[in-house]
């Protein structure tokens, strides 16, 4: 009987603690709707700027941003790529690190200095969008470990966004390479009919009965750029951290838990992103075999 009455009472707290999380994020989404109308409300989303956030302490790659790739900082690279983009209105680098700060005004870059609590790029971009003394409307968050990012992306999720009234986010996708299906850092994607997310996952989604990849199926890779709304990216680090954003450590399921809309256009694209330091003598050998400087 005690085992029983254990386990009832265990069950009964899973439950409190699900209808109590269900009610949370129910309150978050009718926020959201009420976001949504104010949104629409106002005038049409044109300010744009791009900010790519940088941090030296990385748990993967200390440093990651000064990596040299073919004579050039990655950082510097990046930078380079993003100035290109037709959207964007003004480009910065936020960081914590002085190093960091120190190398891109160096190569002339605007630079923003934000805290070290800053607990993802989200919220390092949020926190330099306040510092700024120019308002916009759309903050484009270009990830520094992507140092071949075409400019075509950056434009393109700026208009999906602009085009999408209902959405606070966008970002891109890219068919993902089979040799990638199970590596925890390629993050994956399912997207609606609509173009709308539905799921990131570090693991291989969908996920068949067989275990296996099913090579006809159009598996997405998201690539490391995403715009928001202005306003909506104040108010992200103060949005409550949710199950799945935890699990698998990606800002954007935090956005999709509170009941948000993200946009997701997709792209071809040969995703060279930079996440462990064997990734630096990949793109550097890809760069060689396309003659890129």
């Amino acid at each position: 009987m005690s085992i029983c009455s254990s386990s009832s009472s265990s069950s009964s707290k899973s439950t409190k603690t699900w209808i109590v999380h269900g009610l949370l994020l129910g309150a978050a989404a009718i926020g959201a709707h009420a976001y949504f109308l104010l949104r629409r409300s106002r005038k049409y989303r044109s300010r744009v700027i791009g900010i790519i956030p940088a941090r030296f302490a990385s748990s993967r790659f200390q440093g990651k941003p000064l990596v040299d790739i073919l004579g050039k900082p990655m950082i510097q690279r990046t930078y380079e790529r993003a100035k290109l983009a037709s959207m964007l209105d003004q480009v910065v680098v936020a960081t914590d690190d002085n190093k960091i700060a120190e190398c891109c005004r160096g190569f002339g870059a605007d630079v923003i200095m934000t805290s070290e609590s800053c607990r993802n790029g989200a919220e390092r971009c949020s926190e330099a969008l306040k510092k700024l003394e120019k308002k916009y409307d759309i903050v484009v968050n270009i990830q520094g470990d992507e140092p071949l990012i075409e400019p075509e992306i950056i434009d393109g999720i700026v208009k999906a966004l602009q085009s999408a009234p209902d959405a606070v986010f966008s970002t891109a996708v890219t068919p993902l390479k089979a040799e990638d299906a199970f590596d925890p850092n390629r993050v994956k994607c399912v997207i609606d009919n609509h173009g709308y997310a539905i799921y990131f996952s570090r693991g291989l989604i969908p996920y068949n009965k067989s275990g296996k990849v099913n090579p006809e199926f159009p598996y997405l890779l998201h690539l490391g750029i995403q715009s928001y709304d202005a306003e909506f990216l104040k108010i992200y680090p103060d949005l409550p951290p949710t199950p799945l954003q935890l699990e698998e450590d990606l800002e954007q399921l935090k956005v999709l838990e509170n009941g948000y809309k993200l946009k997701v256009i997709k792209v071809e694209h040969e995703a060279h992103g930079v996440d462990v330091p064997d990734d630096v003598e990949k793109i550097e050998r890809y760069m060689r075999e396309r003659n890129l400087s």
